[in-house]
């Protein structure tokens, strides 16, 4: 299976999550890629959207490997992976560093993002947690923790494509997971979408004042 765009990844996850539309739930997307995603299925819905911004924090000589994650918060969720800090010899002074440079971006896209507005209290409601697609889940594992703590009736996780072996992991965090394709060979998330080109901080503001528009009051 491959998807056209985020939009029709969006649609396709929001049919296959239709029996959650009577629970009132909460989409919470991972920005960018994920917002463009999420808009669809909260449309679909009817739900509220928010969304919660995570920062991969990446060993400094190969950032794209992830040696821990940080999470958006009033006190923010900082998950470290210690294998990857191990082999990479990584410091606690250094560690400290990169969490207070992704810090700052992640401050800088909530202010972008959501201006003043506050996120939606999820204690005691159903959350889906959406992205547009999961590798190693280091983010999104962060994300999920984060939302745990606030005591969701139902956490579910909604992603069009990842690999079995991450679902795996991530399925021991959730209540339930829906992903509409998990082949054994997983070269990218790119490889499965015919566009995947970049998310623009205007077309996720975009995307949330459109949901503000049509979302439920």
């Amino acid at each position: 299976m491959s998807f056209a765009n985020r939009r029709d990844a969006g649609r396709r996850l929001a049919a296959a999550l239709a029996g959650y539309r009577d629970k009132h739930p909460v989409v919470v997307a991972l920005p960018r890629g994920g917002v463009i995603v999420a808009v669809e299925i909260a449309s679909a819905l009817a739900a509220a959207l928010d969304l919660l911004v995570v920062r991969k924090i990446g060993v400094p000589f190969q950032p794209e490997l992830a040696m821990g994650a940080i999470v958006d918060g009033s006190e923010p969720t900082i998950v470290r992976n210690e294998s990857v800090i191990r082999q990479a010899r990584i410091q606690d002074r250094e560690f400290s560093a990169i969490c207070q440079s992704e810090q700052a971006e992640i401050d800088r896209r909530r202010r972008l993002y959501l201006g003043g507005r506050s996120n939606i209290p999820l204690g005691g409601r159903v959350v889906i947690v959406v992205d547009d697609g999961i590798a190693t889940g280091s983010t999104v594992k962060a994300a999920l923790k984060a939302i745990r703590k606030q005591r969701p009736q139902e956490l579910v996780l909604a992603v069009p494509v990842a690999p079995p072996e991450t679902l795996e992991e991530l399925g021991r965090d959730v209540d339930a997971l829906v992903c509409l394709e998990s082949p054994f060979v997983f070269y990218s998330v790119g490889h499965f979408y015919d566009d995947f080109r970049q998310v623009s901080d205007a077309e996720v503001i975009a995307a949330l004042e459109t949901a503000d528009q049509n979302g439920p009051a």
